[in-house]
């Protein structure tokens, strides 16, 4: 009996229960437990003798996972999730933020460097960062000692902004309502497209810090756009991955991925009928989140009334969630992946919402990526088939 199957950025395999043989298009493989029969007289049909897992326990054993978005891996080791902790324990000090702070330079009315006075704004405000880190004034030009690509360096030209979510300093969008966070997405819609038709601007990353533990130099609700003249590196891996897979199967990777994962559901919170919200399989940090559309979209430009309306719905869905997990804010870092704007087009693209939360066992202990981690690879105690089931347990329900 033949059975077909996919394997991210591979072609598909068929495979032969009763044989033990799976039937591939492809002439490379990753090191998944798969050899290569390279006598088969079509070398384009290669047969593949295929160990299939029926030993591993991916809720107990020491196992890696594949992020096919980026093409690397993740070490899970289940069984050391249930080892003693005898680091860091600060207590997690007591805040309660004022609606307004005269101090706070993003509320408005109030100062700001070099004199400037913002609105008295009522809903989003956006300005340009007066600390950014790219300019738009620069020549381009590259540095490359003796033209032997070892020492190289060119200039980056970009516009970096600051969106304010809410004139209320006390605000987040896990206490925002819907109608709220709306217009917040709909002002992230309207700076995409603005920045986006830039002539210079190949990529536009609108991302948030949430929280002093992510780096947050303030606590009032907003957000950092940057326009950059070159795709920045996380965006450029997941665009040569979904590119090829793209190319390889004239189907879009996330699509396929959403599929896989509604039909498992062990990692998915919540969906509605336009997004969907889920732990990914190679989830690094201990509660990482993915949001995807659930309809084949590229960035927020292709956006309808109805999916700003569900998109806002999903992220208070997943920020007040997170709120719960440890009943105090909850810090991460969220930012958007959608499709470049180099003027190309990019059916293989499509729209998702990552949010990297470090807390680990409290609200005060956090994971850091030490040691192997730095110098080898990612590695999670907690699978994220139990981190998705503790929030899932959170979740009101979506719509």
């Amino acid at each position: 009996m033949f059975h077909k199957f996919r394997i991210p950025l591979r072609r598909a395999i068929y495979l032969d229960s009763d044989a033990g043989v799976a039937f591939c298009s492809y002439s490379y493989f990753p090191r998944w437990g798969f050899s290569k029969d390279l006598s088969s007289p079509n070398r384009h049909s290669l047969i593949v003798k295929c160990r299939v897992a029926e030993n591993l326990n991916l809720a107990e054993d020491p196992h890696r996972r594949l992020n096919p978005l980026t093409n690397e891996w993740v070490v899970v080791s289940p069984h050391r999730a249930k080892r003693p902790w005898q680091g860091d324990v600060a207590p997690l000090p007591a805040s309660v933020e004022p609606e307004y702070d005269p101090n706070c330079y993003l509320c408005p009315g109030n100062v700001r460097a070099g004199g400037i006075h913002n609105p008295h704004y009522a809903s989003t405000f956006v300005f340009d960062n007066d600390f950014a880190g790219l300019k738009t004034d620069i020549a381009s030009d590259r540095f490359d000692l003796d033209r032997k690509r070892l020492l190289v360096a060119e200039t980056e030209r970009g516009i970096c902004r600051v969106m304010c979510f809410s004139p209320r300093h006390n605000r987040t969008l896990a206490t925002m309502c819907v109608d709220e966070i709306e217009l917040v997405v709909r002002a992230w819609m309207q700076q995409f497209r603005e920045l986006g038709e830039i002539d210079f601007v190949q990529y536009v990353q609108i991302f948030e810090n949430r929280g002093a533990m992510m780096g947050a130099s303030n606590p009032h609700p907003h957000c950092q756009i940057w326009a950059t003249q070159s795709i920045p590196q996380e965006p450029s891996k997941e665009l040569a991955s979904q590119t090829t897979y793209f190319n390889t199967h004239n189907r879009c990777l996330l699509c396929d991925y959403l599929e896989l994962e509604r039909g498992q559901s062990v990692r998915v919170l919540c969906e509605s009928a336009r997004f969907i919200a889920l732990v990914p399989f190679w989830a690094v940090w201990p509660f990482e989140v993915l949001i995807c559309s659930r309809p084949h979209i590229g960035s927020v430009n292709e956006f309808t009334d109805d999916d700003s309306r569900q998109f806002s719905a999903m992220l208070k869905q997943v920020t007040s969630t997170y709120d719960k997990v440890f009943n105090a804010p909850f810090p991460y870092t969220m930012g958007f992946h959608q499709s470049p704007t180099d003027g190309a087009e990019h059916p293989e693209w499509h729209f998702h919402a990552h949010f990297y939360p470090p807390l680990l066992r409290s609200a005060t202990i956090r994971k850091f990526m030490v040691g192997f981690e730095m110098l080898g690879t990612p590695q999670r105690d907690i699978t994220p088939e139990s981190a998705a089931e503790r929030l899932r347990a959170l979740v009101q329900g979506c719509s």
